[in-house]
């Protein structure tokens, strides 16, 4: 659906952003793409860089909200929610809990499933190439404190798989749990591996896509805010950024959890917010072999290149980029019961991490992308709404998409995450 008149213009340099910038120039499309900061400076950066099938999970799911309400007055909470007084808000929260039901969770996994379908053999394309993706692929190991708890979980995850991806048939309890990997404490007593599972780093991923477009012509503009866009009837023919108009044949808006504004200047906003995660880097003896997925305390660890990474809460409490030391320690914490005494003193962790980070990822109401032509426009479309999946959906995404804007014909796969699914009811739920 390009026209005359330009390239079309990718707004985000996240993973999501890039890979659609990727594939929309490997089909043969001048494209520009537009980065209010760095490449891969946002959600992209300090993520775990799970390239996973097994946790193909949308965050809405039958217990959360109760899970969430807990954890009210409790910052060190895996699940955090802060209240704001934002009408705009509140409507996101009761969506989200409307899409909480086993059956909107069964719909939602098995959509995003279908989809990760050929992730890895996408990866292996840009590999092959020259993209120095960095993919390793471990597996993952999810360790639990309780038998029980394991078991629940792998029940889930198995009945989910349907055979899209192998899944073991029972856990490994006792002793034997913590051998799985050698990183893993006497207080995991069930666990089990998912082999093949990947992680990259995702901001060298990022680096190494905005290379690869720049070697392949695309023109990319970094630290360019973009404010909205010309149009003429239904289409838009330039992006209008503070530093002037970029005239374009079509737009994709890509930009995480600012995506909202930009599709609210096209009268189309989604109710985006931000979850916020939280990670760190550490020296660890001995250091994970595999990613790590710590079961009741919905923390992870990733070996990325010399050191690990250690990431989880999800925080609800505005789209802002405000650290809360209060949840970097919330996380280690946890991190200790499985990794053991990796610190003695809270007080320890401001000599012994690098690199705090917080980011925030983007969610709609029911936990899934909209991937789709913004509607009423002939040649503007969305990625965006990713949440913690942007870097194993980045590829899968910006294929689909960029078939769609080079044919205009919506591939099936992306019907659940079309823009018309829900009566979004306009506005976004900022804080």
């Amino acid at each position: 659906m390009t026209g005359h008149g330009g390239p079309v213009v990718v707004v985000g340099g996240g993973v999501v952003g890039l890979c659609t910038a990727y594939y929309l120039a490997e089909s043969g499309l001048e494209v520009e793409v537009v980065e209010r900061r760095a490449l891969g400076s946002g959600a992209s950066r300090g993520n775990a860089g799970w390239v996973c099938l097994s946790h193909s999970t949308p965050v809405p799911a039958p217990g959360v909200v109760r899970y969430a309400l807990r954890s009210l007055g409790r910052p060190d909470s895996p699940l955090y929610l802060r209240p704001l007084p934002d009408p705009a808000f509140v409507r996101w929260l009761w969506r989200f809990w409307r899409s909480s039901t086993p059956a909107a969770f069964r719909r939602g996994y098995t959509a995003i499933a279908e989809l990760n379908r050929s992730t890895f053999d996408l990866f292996d394309g840009l590999r092959a190439a020259g993209v120095e993706t960095g993919l390793t692929r471990p597996g993952m190991v999810h360790a639990f404190l309780s038998p029980a708890e394991a078991r629940h979980h792998l029940a889930v995850q198995r009945q989910m798989a349907h055979d899209r991806y192998p899944m073991p048939d029972d856990v490994v309890t006792g002793d034997e749990a913590r051998l799985l990997d050698p990183a893993l404490s006497d207080r995991v007593r069930a666990a089990y591996l998912v082999e093949g599972e990947g992680v990259v780093d995702p901001e060298a991923f990022a680096r190494a896509l905005g290379e690869a477009l720049t070697a392949s012509g695309v023109k990319i503009h970094e630290n360019t805010e973009a404010t909205g866009f010309r149009t003429e009837g239904s289409r838009v023919t330039a992006l209008r950024t503070a530093t002037g108009e970029i005239p374009c044949s079509a737009a994709v808006i890509a930009a995480g959890t600012r995506s909202s504004d930009l599709l609210g200047s096209l009268g189309r906003p989604l109710p985006l917010q931000a979850g916020k995660g939280y990670s760190f880097s550490v020296d660890l003896d001995p250091a994970p072999r595999h990613t790590l997925y710590f079961g009741e305390r919905r923390a992870v660890a990733s070996p990325i290149g010399a050191t690990t990474r250690i990431g989880g809460t999800m925080e609800l409490s505005g789209n802002n980029n405000r650290l809360d030391w209060r949840r970097i320690v919330a996380v280690a914490l946890a991190s200790r019961q499985y990794l053991g005494r990796w610190f003695d003193d809270p007080d320890d962790l401001v000599s012994l991490i690098r690199d705090p980070w917080v980011g925030g990822r983007p969610f709609l109401p029911d936990g899934l992308p909209v991937v789709d032509r913004v509607p009423g426009h002939d040649n503007a479309f969305a990625a965006t709404g990713h949440g913690m999946l942007g870097v194993t959906l980045g590829p899968v995404t910006g294929r689909t998409l960029a078939a769609y804007v080079r044919t205009g014909h919506r591939p099936d796969v992306l019907m659940p995450f079309r823009f018309d699914r829900a009566p979004w009811g306009g506005g976004s739920a900022s804080g």
